[in-house]
């Protein structure tokens, strides 16, 4: 009796049973996860009153052992809701955390909980859980970003604006359908995020440590319990495989890029040499020693953020690579990137709702910089071959107008119908009419092209998609509603 009470002293672990000395401090630290995982305890206790109510559905627990349980759960959340509750490191993780609490608050009934599971099942459903309600809050933020650019576009659907291609002017657009390119490549990351969410939303809850469990458990209970569309397939791949928080990753890392080339954008469009927009002064900063500047910072963060996502990308990917099965240590590492992966995004989501309704347009500078770079020279030579002459042969007439009119210091349409006539006798007074700019915009009157009317028509159809979006089913793939 006397070495089983000297054993106990050597380790207090609730794993500690074959133990015969206590874990180095250092090696105590360095394992530990409760510092960051704690994040999870919602997700933990939800887990573990569903994994509790289904004991009690299989006669494992009684019902008054449930009722014990899950009152003390409750307690436990709502301590650690207010900042009461105390966590230890000697505990390491989320989970023993909150089970040694729940023990000491309802005694021997608190350690029948971990029955028929194991921490290696738990915290994946923990993960999952987690993930699947940050997609949803990240859908919704996305959604109030969208929304913000539709405004945007119809406000400004007759707004003459330099299109560029290789950043030098290539043709006039409005401004209104540049911003709903912007809408088109969030719409995608946003249905990404949907499709994701049907791989994240199946539960591994009784998987156990790897091979399931001798317990008469019913996992298709759990997971109607917690909301998931069914349990997952294999134990082992259940317990060990990450890659549903890699395709997360991905799909946020393809965000931000978006999110960083638009940055770019205002960046360049808020500086003297294009002068296009005006940030207001709450989503700038000045200078400490120059006191004329007005830096875009805002814009300018987010940029920088898209290279973290994408690093957090990388990161989880190099930690999966190499792992045999099934659960490895190695997985504890998911949870910082994975954490502030999401907060990133959040952050530079919730920026971007704020920012685009407060852009406010210098339309001067935008059609005075579209005026330049012969921005209308297709449009003469779209003129030339309704006339009768073949694109390619127009395509030369038109070069040595543009080359005849550097000479003259001159745009296109700056240019007499007699100087442009002597390129090609088939240009004649209507000529102008397809050489201004708005006349340009005018013209491309087709879906998904740049006319102002072509734009109301897109920013009608772009409303009923965000209208249609009414969150998330938990069922198989392809039930989400979006």
């Amino acid at each position: 009796m006397k070495k089983h009470k000297d054993h106990q002293n050597k380790t207090s672990k609730l794993w500690g049973g074959r133990f015969t000395e206590p874990t180095e401090a250092f090696v105590q630290r360095f394992t530990a996860s409760v510092t960051f995982d704690q994040r999870l305890y919602q997700y933990d206790i939800d887990g573990s009153i569903a994994h509790a109510k289904m004991l009690a559905k299989v006669k494992v627990l009684t019902e008054d052992e449930l009722t014990q349980i899950v009152n003390g759960l409750e307690i436990i959340r709502s301590e650690i809701s207010r900042g009461e509750f105390k966590w230890s490191i000697e505990l390491e993780d989320v989970h023993m955390n909150i089970e040694s609490a729940l023990t000491n608050k309802i005694g021997e009934v608190g350690k029948k909980l971990h029955t028929g599971r194991s921490r290696n099942d738990q915290v994946a459903t923990d993960i999952r859980l987690f993930v699947r309600d940050e997609i949803d809050q990240i859908c919704e933020i996305l959604t109030k970003v969208q929304s913000a650019l539709v405004a945007f576009a119809e406000r400004e659907a007759a707004t003459i604006f330099p299109g560029f291609t290789h950043l030098q002017t290539a043709q006039p657009v409005s401004f209104g359908h540049h911003m709903l390119a912007w809408f088109e490549m969030l719409g995608r990351d946003y249905d990404r995020l949907a499709d994701c969410r049907k791989r994240v939303n199946l539960s591994p809850l009784g998987s156990a440590a790897l091979a399931g469990t001798t317990y008469p458990i019913d996992r298709e209970y759990t997971a109607e319990l917690l909301g998931f569309y069914s349990p997952t397939n294999n134990s082992l791949d259940s317990v060990s495989d990450r890659d549903f928080v890699i395709e997360f990753a991905a799909t946020a890392s393809l965000l931000m890029t978006h999110l960083s080339r638009f940055s770019e954008e205002l960046v360049l469009w808020t500086s003297l040499q294009f002068n296009f927009i005006d940030l207001p002064d709450r989503f700038c900063t000045g200078s400490s020693i120059m006191p004329q500047k007005k830096n875009p910072d805002v814009p300018e963060l987010i940029r920088g953020k898209s290279g973290r996502v994408v690093g957090h990308l990388v990161s989880l990917l190099n930690l999966m690579k190499s792992q045999p099965l099934a659960y490895n240590k190695d997985n504890q590492e998911d949870k910082e990137s994975l954490f502030d992966l999401i907060d990133t995004v959040k952050d530079c989501l919730f920026a971007y709702s704020e920012m685009i309704p407060a852009i406010r347009c210098n339309k001067e500078a935008m059609e005075e910089a579209a005026s330049k770079g012969f921005a209308t020279a297709t449009d003469l030579a779209d003129y030339l071959v309704k006339k009768g002459l073949p694109f390619r042969d127009a395509h030369e007439v038109v070069g040595k107008s543009v080359s005849y009119a550097i000479e003259q210091q001159a745009d296109l349409s700056d240019l007499s119908l007699e100087q442009l006539s002597q390129f090609s006798d088939l240009i004649d007074a209507d000529v102008f009419d397809v050489l201004t700019l708005a006349g340009s915009l005018k013209a491309r009157n087709h879906k998904g092209g740049t006319a102002p009317e072509q734009v109301l028509q897109a920013v009608t159809e772009a409303k009923a998609t965000l209208a249609n979006r009414s969150g998330f089913k938990n069922g198989p793939a392809g039930s989400f509603s979006a």
